[in-house]
């Protein structure tokens, strides 16, 4: 499932065909995604301008200028591809309509953004943007990683005492919005920190350094366009490239990257989840 990076990387790269223009048409062919789509959702979205482009956690949120707000999460395999952009920074005409094209806006500015999912985990609804926090899937989402919310003393705080592993108290979504499996192992690669370790037993000083370094697993996925596993593209059709930069993440049975280290990458599965950490230099 696409993570943190990989929907900012749609984000951004929506907003040169969204941003400001106007939804000329909206076309939803099918009542349902993983959940019913709200009623008249083309006719609310339908001349509407989108004011900005926004995520939260996972999710991508457009606000309008109806003062409501339209969430999208890309589930599985959802894809949002832009084609006929004017502004030219997408090549790509407005292709022949495919089975899983599952809603489609047509901009004021020749854009066509066209939302696909095959396997139809993917969601979209429409709130009040003035409480969208409060909706279902937002309301209990912790502070987002690359915020200023998230510090140091926060976290320190968030795992004090814990006594699940520190990789799955990172993947709670309550304690960090937008962590997913990949990107806490690449972390806790970074910091030295095995996933089997109970969060309570890492060192406050441990636990601090995490905070710098998430940050920068996060930015250095962003900037390579996210991670391409099975699914994902990025708004433009193109791949993302972090994979090719993994230490830890896939890498089973493959020598360890840091310097110096003899040891092997090896996997456990934990809650369900593989985790990939070397045992030599992750403590």
């Amino acid at each position: 499932m696409p993570e943190l990076p990989e929907v900012e990387t749609v984000r951004r790269g929506l907003e040169p065909a969204m941003t400001g223009a106007m939804i000329a048409s909206a076309r939803v062919n099918r009542p349902d995604l993983r959940w019913p789509f709200p009623p008249g959702m083309a006719d609310r979205l339908t001349g509407r301008q989108v004011l900005g482009l926004r995520r939260r956690s996972k999710y991508i949120l457009a606000d309008l200028s109806s003062g409501e707000t339209l969430l999208i999460h890309l589930g599985m395999s959802g894809r949002i591809l832009i084609s006929g952009d004017p502004l030219g920074q997408f090549v790509h005409d407005h292709p022949a309509a495919e089975k899983h094209d599952h809603v489609v806006l047509d901009m004021a500015n020749g854009a066509r953004i066209t939302f696909n999912d095959p396997r139809r985990f993917g969601a979209m609804d429409l709130m009040a943007t003035g409480t969208a926090e409060a909706h279902p899937l937002l309301a209990k989402l912790g502070p987002e990683p690359l915020g200023n919310q998230f510090d140091e003393p926060y976290l320190v705080a968030a795992l004090a005492g814990k006594d699940t592993p520190v990789k799955s108290a990172l993947l709670d979504q309550r304690i960090v919005a937008g962590l997913g499996n990949i990107y806490v192992c690449e972390a806790l690669f970074r910091a030295g920190i095995s996933p089997l370790r109970r969060a309570g037993r890492v060192s406050a000083r441990r636990v601090a350094a995490l905070v710098p370094i998430i940050r920068a697993v996060l930015n250095d996925a962003i900037l390579a366009g996210g991670s391409s596993l099975r699914d994902f593209r990025q708004a433009d059709g193109e791949l993302g490239y972090f994979q090719h930069s993994f230490d830890v993440y896939d890498r089973e049975g493959a020598p360890c990257r840091r310097p110096g280290c003899t040891g092997i990458v090896r996997r456990v599965v934990q809650s369900g989840r593989s985790s990939f950490y070397c045992a030599t230099c992750q403590r």
